[in-house]
């Protein structure tokens, strides 16, 4: 079980990492969103509420400013 877990650290990090070299702004916030949801999953494995709260946060604003930069691209607003 120890090394699941640490491979669920490992991997999450290694997709955070991974984020910084998107170059579409769409990629990033999806691999952002991704990264986070590793690390909620890691957080929840580990039993940590700061590692969980941190990520949902995380990805909540990965996916707004997603929607908001879709919705002024097709002419939605903000």
């Amino acid at each position: 079980m120890q090394i699941f877990t640490a491979s669920i650290g490992w991997l999450a990090t290694g997709v955070v990492v991974a984020s910084y070299f998107c170059k579409g702004e769409r990629t990033l916030r999806a691999v952002q969103f991704i990264g986070a949801a590793m690390w909620m999953s890691y957080g929840i494995v580990i039993n940590s509420a700061p590692v969980v709260a941190a990520n949902v946060l995380v990805m909540a604003a990965a996916a707004w400013t997603a929607r908001r930069k879709r919705a002024v691209k097709t002419g939605g607003g903000g």
